[in-house]
């Protein structure tokens, strides 16, 4: 299989650093995961301290020291996902390490449910490989501060391995969960609402953990068990939330068409006065306005901000085309486009109207991005 194309340049998300980029994909550190650093520091400064005695002050260097390993272990974990997710010819543009740990960003969605199941499951597994390894490593290792570090990476990737294998999104174990759904379904938006909602179960579990563990298995938590524990079911809850939302959006789609959603139009000469335009369009019932050269060819389409931004007593002396916006590549869209290749399209080129042509190349419409967003959201197209 060919390898994916390049991701387009994007803007760097803020508080973020890149580090590097690798095959197009660029890999990205948050801000927030100095914060971890610096507070992993502390809370392992004690057991630092009493398996290497006389530190000082470089108790809290050796902390951060493996906070940066044990994030080079996750670097791994997104890198596997990403590995795989190009191995299916998908566009990575970068990986992110953050605070609660990492983010791989995929264009796209997963057009099978094996592609799915294999993007997602080979992070945990790669976690589980690391906290192996270490543990094996830990096994031949002395008491001193390379064994308090081999035991900690061995705990820490076993753990997230076994974290992410739980089936709720966002986690690995909730898309592995959506790919199952998907195959037994036939259909993914389903199993994104079944594993979303897993997700949220799941984020109640965690909130709920610290009183269980101390009501069963007589285990007290303290104030970090409470933050953590915290942190990651608002994380969870809140990005299964958003899948949810994300779902029900795209369970519209197949039903948005462009031409339903075409507004009735009146085309004018591009020089044409704005009042004598608008008159027209009002006598006429259209919803758009499109200017065109001498020869007839469409040239912009008018944007209905620009417009109501001009006062009435200027329009008579104002040209049409002052309120329209060129038709630069990709404003000028088939009348035939529908479903997710209409959403693609207006993604592609954003603006808050576009012109629909038939195949012939004649005008049939405008569409309004406003028209489009009340359609997906359900509140019915133009009339």
């Amino acid at each position: 299989m060919s390898a994916p194309a390049a991701p387009p340049s994007v803007p760097r998300p803020a508080g973020t650093v890149r580090l590097a980029t690798v095959g197009g994909t660029q890999i990205l550190i948050s801000y927030t995961t100095l914060l971890f650093a610096a507070l992993f520091a502390v809370i392992l400064a004690p057991q630092v301290e009493a398996v290497r005695p006389g530190l000082g002050p470089l108790r809290y260097v050796a902390g951060a020291v493996f906070a940066a390993l044990l994030y080079v272990a996750v670097l791994l974990h997104e890198i596997s996902h990403a590995l795989v997710a190009r191995r299916f010819g998908t566009v990575v543009p970068s990986i992110t390490l953050h605070f609660l740990g990492g983010m791989t960003a995929v264009q796209g969605e997963a057009r099978s449910p094996r592609q799915e199941f294999w993007v997602a499951v080979v992070g945990p597994l790669t976690s589980l490989a690391v906290g192996g390894v270490a543990w094996l490593a830990y096994q031949q290792a002395d008491q001193g501060l390379v064994g308090l570090f081999l035991f900690g990476l061995a705990a820490g990737n076993l753990l997230i391995g076994v974290l992410n294998l739980v089936p709720g999104l966002p986690l690995d174990g909730g898309r592995v969960f959506k790919a199952a759904v998907w195959k037994v379904s036939g259909s993914a938006l389903r199993g994104v609402v079944v594993a979303a909602w897993a997700g949220r179960a799941t984020a109640v579990l965690l909130l709920a953990w610290p009183l269980l563990g101390e009501a069963f298995l007589d285990l007290r938590p303290g104030i970090t068990d409470y933050v953590v524990s915290f942190l990651l079911a608002a994380f969870i809850w809140t990005t299964a939330t958003s899948e949810l939302a994300t779902a029900r959006l795209r369970s519209r789609l197949p039903g948005l068409e462009a031409r339903r959603l075409a507004r009735r139009t009146l085309s004018v000469p591009h020089d044409l006065p704005l009042a004598e335009a608008v008159r027209r369009a009002q006598e006429m019932q259209a919803g758009g306005i499109v200017t065109l050269t001498a020869a007839g060819a469409p040239v912009g389409v008018v944007n209905e901000a620009a417009l109501v931004a001009v006062p009435e007593d200027r329009r008579p002396w104002v040209p049409t085309s002052s309120v329209a916006r060129s038709l630069e590549p990709g404003l000028s869209l088939p009348v035939g486009l529908r479903g997710e290749e209409l959403v693609t399209a207006l993604n592609r080129a954003p603006a808050r109207e576009y012109l629909l042509v038939q195949e012939d190349g004649s005008v049939y419409g405008v569409l309004s991005l406003a028209d489009v967003d009340r359609a997906v959201r359900g509140a019915g197209g133009a009339t």
